[in-house]
């Protein structure tokens, strides 16, 4: 397919965005619009406050991005004229990276501010005075604080990942950040949960804003998400089970603490996997170079914390495996959320222990329905041992939901030994 018949009226060309950043767009290998992407652009671009409500890997950094520079693009000057916040370095570079793909074909710069490393670089880099500036809110703040960083001209404000800052801690000093900021500003706030301290602050920041609600407190379809219920000690040998499977070609393995995602990481490398650690008592270089591996696929086996559950963003990822349950419910739909990205299929296992039935319950009272239970052979447990499966008190019902059990019904019983 040509260029040229890949954007055609059912392409990005619809929203008339500057020909620089069509060019982007067609060198990035971006076709037609993911659904958030057609329901936000138009009122990005339009000057509108927007709230966006969708789970991750769904197209949100387009959706913002693409307004965005095209508004920078009407009238040159420098800046900062955009701040985007993110939670995580890792989300925070994978924005900029993004950013800078869309914008190759324009002059426009990207800084990008985290901690965990020399500030030296980065003041060096917003000297340069660039239109867009990406960052961590704590490190913002600092600069914010040592007059090194000035946001009087900030036409665009994006909050990334909004319910996440607040898990982190960071809405007293996302608060801050706004104090110094023009009245007049456009403000766009995205999230996959809506907690009642981030509806505050959608409301607090937001005026008559243009509403996409995408997200679902459930998995997205292309997941296929199980319970395996195993005892603690057999957990080491079921994940080398799933992992030594043929259609296991990639995979991220979460843990509940950073000695675990150390210990497992050294523990499957010796075991000769391709694996790498990534988790919070990693300096900042080292983290990039775990996350370059595992990009590059010189790593087949990330094992994380949740420290980076948001923040990852790897085409291709075949399996999420929580080695441990995550700590909240609402952790369990963005971790998971690591495959399945992009509209491709993935798979996730959940290792459970009779331990964890009150987080099982919970789970499935936030996804509305329940989760399918999945056995491997030489590691079933006791039937005593199994956390009761009933339906969750104001479990909802869905059509998809219902279409893909009855697909799953239709596969062949050997389908189901990888942890479906």
């Amino acid at each position: 397919m040509s260029a040229s018949a890949s954007f055609s009226s059912t392409g990005f060309d619809r929203f008339g965005l500057d020909e620089v950043l069509l060019r982007g767009i067609r060198a990035a290998g971006f076709e037609n619009p993911r659904p958030i992407q057609l329901d936000t652009i138009p009122a990005g671009l339009d000057g509108r406050d927007v709230l966006g409500l969708a789970q991750t890997g769904t197209g949100k950094t387009a959706a913002f991005a693409l307004p965005l520079l095209d508004r920078l693009l009407e009238v040159r000057r420098k800046g900062p004229r955009a701040l985007v916040l993110a939670p995580t370095r890792e989300l925070a570079t994978q924005i900029a990276v993004e950013i800078r793909t869309l914008s190759k074909f324009t002059r426009l710069k990207t800084v990008t501010v985290y901690g965990g490393v020399s500030m030296r670089n980065q003041v060096d880099a917003l000297r340069q005075r660039p239109e867009i500036v990406v960052g961590c809110p704590g490190r913002v703040l600092d600069l914010l604080q040592q007059g090194v960083l000035r946001l009087g001209q900030i036409e665009t404000l994006v909050l990334d990942e909004a319910d996440h800052m607040f898990d982190m801690g960071f809405l007293p000093d996302i608060r801050r950040i706004l104090a110094p900021l023009p009245a007049r500003r456009q403000n766009l706030l995205f999230a996959a949960t809506m907690p009642a301290e981030v509806r505050q602050l959608a409301n607090d920041l937001l005026t008559d804003p243009h509403v996409v609600e995408l997200a679902d407190s459930a998995p997205a379809a292309t997941i296929d998400h199980a319970l395996v219920l195993v005892a603690e000690g057999r957990k080491r040998a079921l994940l080398e089970h799933v992992l030594r499977g043929d259609d296991c070609h990639s995979a991220i393995v979460f843990t509940r603490t950073k000695h675990r995602a150390r210990r497992l990481a050294e523990q499957l490398d010796k075991a000769g996997h391709r694996a790498v650690g990534l988790q919070g008592n990693l300096s900042q270089a080292q983290r990039d170079r775990a996350m370059r591996g595992f990009r590059s696929r010189r790593y087949d086996i990330l094992v994380a914390t949740d420290i980076a559950a948001r923040g990852i963003d790897v085409s291709g990822v075949s399996h999420v495996i929580n080695f441990d349950v995550p700590n909240t419910p609402e952790a369990y739909t963005h971790r998971i959320g690591r495959t399945g990205r992009a509209e491709r299929e993935g798979v996730a296992c959940t290792f459970v222990t009779s331990s964890d039935r009150d987080w099982v319950r919970a789970t499935e009272r936030m996804i509305g329905a329940p989760i399918p239970r999945r056995r491997f052979e030489g590691f079933e447990p006791d039937a005593d041992e199994w956390p009761e499966r009933r339906p969750p008190r104001g479990a909802r019902s869905s059509g998809r939901r219902r279409s893909r059990r009855r697909n799953s019904a239709g596969r062949g019983r050997g389908e189901h030994s990888r942890c479906r």
